[in-house]
């Protein structure tokens, strides 16, 4: 369902990156999004999911979509290699074209292989960094272009990570997200945008072995791991009005894991 021409609306448009499965932290902020009154524009890319171990979700896209339009959301899902520079700018043209410009980004999507400092090779690296970091800032980019909501309103939310060891090219493009979307929280001051980053820790969407979820529950003061829903919960919140004035932060949403013994 997508907003036809001469059919305007009070409801504003989020686009959501990285929502390829229904047990994903992306599928789980755009339904949370719809329910808060936004229309969605989503995008997914199949082919990582099938080169995943937890594989591709056949029928995900058709079912995220009949969840939308159940929360009275107009909808737009969109296949997209973010691995293509080229693609971000057709994204961001796209949704404004059949929904209208986006009021908030959220970036969910990723590039994630595991590897060690020394195992990692040069393509897998500039893979990383080419989806997390360039894809985000080129998103960001066209964003900014094509916003035309009132000042204040306008949102940046990025997921973000401090894992590093054992997963050397995810942490370290990631940790250059962070710093896009600090640039962002200055940079685009003259829209009034508000831009973060939010690090959920660990977060089961489904590919957690039982001996790891039980490790890292251990590990975390409340005594269970994240869901999709936690952290849909804040970026809902950054999203909302009330959220209008954390800007340019990154926010630890992990149930104190990260928190200093």
């Amino acid at each position: 369902m997508t907003r036809t021409e001469g059919s305007p609306t009070a409801r504003p448009v989020a686009l959501v990156t990285g929502v390829g499965r229904t047990r994903g932290i992306g599928a789980a902020i755009a339904l949370r999004l719809a329910g808060a009154g936004w229309d969605i524009a989503f995008t997914h890319w199949t082919p990582y999911d099938a080169r995943m171990p937890w594989g591709a979700e056949p029928g995900a896209t058709a079912r995220i979509r009949a969840a939308l339009a159940e929360r009275g959301a107009a909808h737009l899902a969109l296949e997209a290699d973010l691995a293509d520079p080229a693609v971000p700018d057709r994204v961001v043209a796209r949704v404004t074209a059949e929904l209208g410009a986006p009021t908030a980004l959220v970036l969910c999507h990723c590039e994630s292989v595991d590897s060690s400092l020394p195992d990692t090779d040069v393509e897998s690296f500039d893979r990383h960094f080419a989806v997390n970091t360039r894809a985000s800032w080129l998103l960001v980019r066209a964003f900014a272009g094509a916003f035309t909501a009132p000042r204040g309103s306008g949102r940046i939310v990025a997921l973000t990570s401090d894992h590093t060891v054992g997963n050397l090219p995810y942490g370290a493009s990631k940790g250059a997200l962070d710093r896009v979307v600090t640039a962002a929280a200055r940079e685009l001051a003259h829209l009034g945008v508000c831009a973060n980053a939010v690090n959920p820790g660990p977060v089961d969407t489904g590919w957690m072995a039982p001996g790891l979820k039980e490790e890292l529950a251990g590990h975390t003061p409340l005594g269970r791991i994240g869901t999709p829903e936690d952290t849909a919960d804040l970026v809902e919140f950054l999203c909302s009005p009330r959220g209008g004035w954390v800007n340019g932060q990154l926010l630890h949403s992990d149930g104190g894991i990260s928190a200093p013994s």
